[in-house]
């Protein structure tokens, strides 16, 4: 299957590869590397991540990252994983 990353989750993911690299330039490049092949290995099993909590679709799945969570959807027809969603779990107190 193809991945396809969306504006959405590319601008997200910018903002907080800046927000890293203020304090830790090289973790910044690290993180948004290993989160890149992370996506890749989608491919090969998309089904494999837990279906989204976000949405009641089958094909949309939650990958969970260090704390974050990349949201995606399965087109089985077009042969495609659109990447769109990037949310930073948050505690509350």
């Amino acid at each position: 299957m193809k991945i396809k990353i969306l504006k959405s989750f590319s601008l997200k993911l910018a903002d907080q590869v800046e927000f890293i690299a203020k304090d830790k330039p090289i973790a910044a490049r690290n993180f948004k590397k290993d989160i890149l092949n992370s996506l890749k290995n989608l491919s090969e099993l998309p089904y494999k991540q837990r279906k989204s909590i976000y949405f009641e679709d089958e094909n949309i799945r939650d990958l969970i990252f260090k704390g974050y969570t990349i949201v995606y959807r399965i087109k089985p027809n077009e042969k495609i994983i659109e990447v769109f969603g990037f949310i930073k779990y948050r505690e509350r107190l």
